[in-house]
């Protein structure tokens, strides 16, 4: 009898744990190209109904090559912002780039970088003649960079955003 209650009392136990609901926030954006919008300063990558938006001045992206080893250091702040947000629905760039957004889908959740810095090392491009410069890609990464909300955070030591292209 001694067993059998040791038995109900150990299975009642396992079923009386609760881990708490911890979920660990993350993204991967690794397969999806690089976007902007033509009319401001948006710069952004979208999987299905997340985004990954990149707010910070067009003269970041300047249309010089950065000197080995020398990235350009954009540091997150309220004018330098990196964004995560995930959707009711599917979106596309439409949804994005529009002056007055569309009523759905809509934002359920959205995390705000709070520090870290952004590293731009920006390449010219060639035509085949291997002189003229046709434009310039920029390699963007997030080093040290914190996304909270009110519900939780997470944070990346090092993100490879990718590569944006300019005129």
């Amino acid at each position: 009898m001694k067993k059998l209650i040791v038995l109900a009392a150990s299975i009642f136990m396992l079923q009386a744990c609760d881990d708490g609901d911890i979920t660990l926030e993350s993204f991967n954006f690794d397969t999806v190209a690089v976007q902007n919008c033509s009319d401001n300063n948006l710069v952004f990558k979208i999987n299905d109904n997340e985004l990954l938006l990149l707010n910070i001045p067009a003269a970041s992206f300047a249309n010089e090559e950065t000197p080995d080893g020398s990235p350009r250091i954009v540091t997150v702040s309220g004018s330098n912002q990196i964004i995560y947000r995930l959707y009711s629905g599917d979106i596309g760039s439409s949804t994005i780039c529009s002056t007055l957004p569309p009523a759905t889908p809509v934002v359920e959740k959205e995390w705000n970088a709070t520090g870290g810095t952004i590293e731009i090392i920006t390449n010219a491009l060639y035509a085949s003649d291997g002189i003229t410069i046709t434009g310039y890609t920029h390699n963007i990464k997030f080093v040290n960079v914190n996304f909270s909300n009110s519900d939780n955070s997470f944070s990346f030591t090092e993100y490879i955003f990718g590569n944006y292209e300019t005129n």
